[in-house]
């Protein structure tokens, strides 16, 4: 399976008013469901945050630290790990990763939000191979969270549906800037130079001649809601209608196709093309990006066309659809484009 695009919360911190090209860069590590194969590990997503520097982890498969050395991202801007679930799949690179900061000399404590049974696995590993830690964990549980504040981003999470407690974490932030009313400027005979700048900064004029100007007369405030929403293993997708709303990005399993999931029945409780591909349209959710895709699905046909996921989600959702590969490093842009820049 290869890369495909196709075109067609109650409270925020708002970023300082510097002008900023994106809002989120999301860096997939993983995207097979279950176990690994030649070309995909499992579940880890890494979000990049507004400041560009820090950065959250969310699900951490085996092998999710050796998928790192290959991307610009330190273990020492980490600022958080949210595990969706507490399956393998998602959770057994946790402890080496873990161990690996240290190494790398972190001190800065460490937040984990995760169902509170990720404490009880990493105390128990912890215990048998007695790692030295050189910062703090902070273990919050999932369902304990209202919300969480990680600078100007605010992180909420949506129980889903699956065999065991899933959630969906949303990322939310409220960005703010200056646009100069160029039009007036001009009228008013200020001359392009320092003065503009200085108001698009926010700070009042005093021209050569004496004239003083309020940046309020000649700047205009606009904000901006940029929103992701990043899922766990999840066979009901509409428990995230709420959620949705406003969303510039669903990241959510396809683990089957809808005939493959028929044949396999309800156990498993994962969802389908179809499933996810209807409600983003329904939602009219402008990106989806599909992951989690059972291993019998993939590196099936180097044909976009005939690729079974895309084929299917494409029949039923006519926003910008994105399967994801891993490694692929994608770009929310602060006007709301989404898109593959790796």
């Amino acid at each position: 399976m290869i890369n495909l695009y196709y075109s067609i919360l109650d409270q925020h911190t708002t970023i300082p008013k510097t002008r900023i090209n994106y809002m989120f860069t999301i860096q997939m590590l993983g995207t097979s469901s279950g176990v690994p194969t030649k070309t995909r590990n499992v579940s880890g997503t890494a979000l990049t945050l507004p400041n560009g520097k820090d950065w959250v982890l969310i699900d951490c498969g085996e092998g999710t630290q050796h998928r790192l050395l290959h991307c610009n991202l330190s273990l020492l801007k980490l600022k958080a790990i949210f595990i969706t679930h507490v399956h393998g799949d998602h959770c057994y690179g946790l402890p080496g990763l873990i161990s690996s900061a240290a190494m790398a000399g972190r001190s800065e404590p460490l937040i984990i939000v995760a169902p509170r049974e990720i404490e009880a696995f990493y105390n128990a590993v912890k215990a048998t191979t007695q790692p030295h830690l050189t910062f703090e964990l902070s273990f919050i549980e999932t369902h304990k969270m209202t919300e969480l504040k990680l600078g100007s981003t605010t992180v909420s999470a949506t129980e889903l549906s699956h065999r065991v407690p899933s959630h969906a974490f949303c990322f939310d932030v409220l960005w703010s800037e200056r646009k100069l009313i160029t039009d007036k400027l001009e009228h008013a005979g200020v001359p392009k130079g320092p003065a503009w700048g200085k108001l698009q900064k926010g700070e009042d004029v005093t021209l050569e001649d004496g004239t003083k100007l309020s940046y309020q007369n000649f700047v205009n405030e606009i904000e901006i809601q940029r929103k992701v929403i990043i899922a766990g293993d999840n066979d009901d997708p509409s428990l995230l209608a709420s959620a949705v709303k406003n969303a510039d990005l669903l990241l959510h399993e396809a683990t089957f196709t809808e005939e493959i999931l028929q044949k396999v029945g309800t156990r498993p409780q994962h969802t389908s093309a179809k499933r996810i591909a209807m409600f983003a349209q329904e939602q009219a959710i402008p990106n989806l990006m599909l992951t989690h895709f059972s291993a019998r699905l993939t590196g099936t046909t180097d044909s976009l066309e005939q690729d079974p996921i895309a084929r299917e989600a494409k029949s039923y959702y006519q926003g910008n659809l994105f399967i994801a590969q891993d490694l692929d490093k994608y770009e929310l842009g602060k006007g709301g484009t989404f898109k593959l820049i790796q």
